[in-house]
């Protein structure tokens, strides 16, 4: 599954009407030059490490910022960049993924009910259970890729959210994304469809042309790309929504700070090529272990039952996979035995990561409540970078080798 580097991207931040619209992997590079007012011409936007700007007069109006809680030029920066390379009618920048979840959650009122799939990150989990044991929301967790299942849930007064990640995390299952859009507001009008598209990124995967409300991601992960960074990304279809977003944003304080924009807006300028190379890796180590007669989770492969679905949906398969071994303590050795692949959290970064996430990513979720979503106890994730493909495969052969599995060789 290829990339399509063809699409090109437009949206209220790209000034479409004052220049031409360029490819997605060009916009992600240039930034817009009226963004952010600049006497000096500077080739890198300008970091604004300010808490307050001077006004002009004693009733403090007239200046385009007063409090960088507010608003902040460098953040503005990123936000109109975010916007354009998402589509967005408006983007926000806040301090984690995590909190683009919770200012998302706010929209929801006592009494309200928010769909969620069964197959979530374990902090998306943990948040969800929070604001139904303690805000009165009512969270139904469905296997959305199953579109009847979410639609048996709507309820055209109660229902306010509903939540998707397609892939999920970490079975990499695949939601229809178009359709379940498509009946949420038929039934439900005043309802929000949101998805987490962190897995796929904007390069690969553009869900607010689907009929999505609302996209967000973790900046940590590939739009940052190197792990030195905590953010977190909204992207919404509407004024409306984003008027909401806002005022939760700036009555709350969460906006993002201006050193970490301007990191922000430095890693976004290289998600292209480092996520063509991170999905190539992804592509040829999907194989290797399918190969191995593993069961592999990858929707770059043909074998997985919704490889045509995810096809129509995005341009590429993106470069986070998982596998079963069977055996938990298998798991466990061939993790521990990793060399190259560094055992930690998270993904998205230009160092390949390898973990078991019922150990680590969601083991905040109950065991009993993994059992019931069928998550494995064996599953191993592995999320790819930018290294060599031959060092990568080399070092997963001798933890398998390690581990205990006899590994055929390839001709």
């Amino acid at each position: 599954m290829a990339i399509d580097t063809t699409a090109s991207s437009t949206s209220s931040g790209a000034a479409a009407g004052s220049r031409p619209s360029y490819r997605l992997a060009t916009e992600l590079v240039h930034i817009d030059s009226d963004v952010v007012k600049d006497n000096y011409n500077a080739a890198s936007v300008p970091i604004y490490q300010t808490a307050t700007f001077k006004q002009h007069s004693a009733d403090g109006e007239g200046g385009e910022y007063d409090y960088s809680r507010s608003g902040n030029p460098t953040r503005t920066a990123v936000e109109v960049h975010m916007a354009k390379i998402m589509t967005a009618e408006r983007a926000f920048v806040v301090s984690t993924g995590m909190t683009a979840l919770d200012v998302i959650l706010r929209l929801v009122k006592s009494g309200q009910e928010v769909i969620a799939g069964d197959d979530l990150y374990g902090g998306t989990n943990r948040l969800l259970t929070y604001v139904s044991q303690f805000n009165g929301v009512k969270v139904h967790n469905v296997d959305t890729t199953v579109v009847d299942r979410v639609v048996e849930k709507l309820d055209p007064i109660k229902t306010r959210l509903v939540l998707l990640e397609s892939p999920t995390n970490p079975m990499i299952k695949i939601a229809d994304i178009r359709t379940i859009a498509t009946k949420v507001h038929e039934v439900c009008p005043s309802a929000l469809v949101v998805v987490d598209n962190t897995m796929m990124s904007p390069y690969l995967q553009n869900t607010l042309a689907m009929g999505v409300d609302i996209e967000y991601h973790s900046g940590t992960k590939y739009l940052s790309g190197h792990h030195d960074l905590m953010a977190g990304v909204i992207g919404c279809r509407t004024k409306e929504v984003g008027d909401l977003l806002y005022f939760v944003i700036n009555a709350s304080g969460s906006g993002l700070g201006p050193l970490d924009s301007w990191l922000l807006l430095r890693g976004v300028k290289t998600l292209g090529i480092r996520m063509e190379k991170q999905q190539s890796n992804a592509i040829l180590i999907a194989d290797f272990l399918e190969a191995q007669g593993l069961k592999v989770h990858f929707p770059g492969l043909q074998s997985h039952p919704q490889y045509e679905l995810h096809k129509s949906l995005s341009s590429g398969p993106g470069a986070v996979l998982s596998f079963e071994t069977g055996d938990v303590g298998l798991s466990e050795r061939i993790v521990e035995s990793a060399k190259l692949w560094g055992i930690s959290v998270s993904f998205g970064c230009v160092n390949s990561l390898i973990s078991m996430p019922c150990k680590m990513s969601h083991a905040s979720i109950p065991a009993e409540v993994r059992k019931q979503r069928h998550l494995p106890e064996d599953l191993i994730r592995l999320c790819v970078g930018i290294e060599h493909p031959e060092d990568l495969i080399n070092d997963l052969t001798q933890a398998l080798e390690t581990a205990g599995v006899a590994v055929k060789k390839s001709n």
